[in-house]
């Protein structure tokens, strides 16, 4: 548990008493910041918040927690500053830790090229924890997946990737042309944790259900090794990997959708951001064989006998 971040949420929910404007402050969702609050709560070992139905207060602990929280956050906010200060101007910059490191390279030297004196510094942070990031400020700019809700924030020209099917090699569905979602029927689902990706989790499990399939059950990682032993499945763009069948969704009904995300008050970096948005859209869309959100045409696919409505 990252405790200063833990505790920068605290104190945001102390001083607004209040979640849901709380979670408006940092730029993310309630029921992240909710689960937040627990877990440090869990860490701690006290309750630091009495929780009604029309009110939030403070506990004992939670008041003398307080003071310390402050002075801690402000003290490693320090810390960050004199860094900067240190070395130079530097863009930080979050991207989902399953991004493939050939994007991420292509990323880093798109960037050099055009801002040769700006040093670009990313940092593997899932949706969730970037949006918080964005917020107090710990990133300049994010690569985020869409649905998002962050009123605070500003959002970049959405891109999509149309998701396949991983399998292992031997499964038989790896000598189809095109899996139905419905054919997965039976079968574990291997996605990022809900917790990181919780707008992209709870869509691609509605689009499971909606095309006949429900997993057995769902698992939360990022290795492959799984679905290599063949226990899971899981989504994603086309790889070459051993062990490993990739194979397209009929009606291509799992996508992947990303855009950039910044704080409207980034004025002293706002043209290095401008530039990284534009370097990151025609990185993805060049390494990444991603497209434009609007271009991408409706595929209907016609349901099975039994499927859910």
């Amino acid at each position: 548990m990252d405790l200063v971040r833990h505790l920068r949420y605290f104190t945001v929910v102390a001083e607004e008493l209040h979640f849901g404007n709380a979670a408006i402050r940092l730029g993310m969702a309630q029921p992240p910041l909710s689960q937040r609050i627990k877990r440090l709560e869990e860490e701690l070992g006290v309750r630091l918040f009495d929780r009604s139905a029309r009110q939030v207060r403070l506990t004992e602990a939670g008041r003398l927690l307080l003071g310390e929280a402050r002075e801690i956050v402000a003290r490693v906010d320090r810390l960050h500053e004199l860094a900067r200060q240190g070395e130079g101007t530097v863009l930080k910059v979050g991207v989902p830790p399953d991004l493939a490191a050939a994007v991420i390279a292509a990323l880093v030297a798109g960037f050099r090229e055009t801002n040769p004196g700006v040093r670009l510094a990313p940092a593997e942070i899932w949706t969730a924890d970037q949006l918080a990031a964005l917020a107090e400020g710990a990133i300049d700019v994010g690569l985020v997946r869409h649905p998002v809700s962050a009123p605070g924030l500003r959002f970049g020209q959405v891109l999509v990737q149309a998701q396949g099917v991983l399998l292992a090699e031997g499964d038989p569905l790896a000598g189809v042309g095109e899996v139905h979602l419905a054919d997965l029927a039976g079968r574990e689902l291997l996605m990022p944790p809900r917790e990181g990706e919780p707008g992209m989790h709870a869509e691609t499990l509605a689009e499971c259900r909606r095309h006949g399939y429900v997993p057995v059950q769902v698992h939360e990682g990022v290795g492959l090794g799984l679905v290599l032993a063949g226990a899971a499945v899981a989504f994603g763009p086309k790889v070459e990997l051993p062990g490993v069948a990739w194979r397209p969704l009929l009606g291509s009904p799992i996508m992947c959708r990303v855009s950039v995300a910044w704080r409207p008050a980034t004025a002293p970096i706002s043209a290095s951001v401008d530039d990284f948005a534009a370097v990151a859209v025609r990185t993805l869309k060049e390494s990444a064989g991603m497209t434009d959100e609007r271009a991408v045409p409706v595929r209907r696919v016609s349901r099975r006998p039994g499927m859910l409505a």
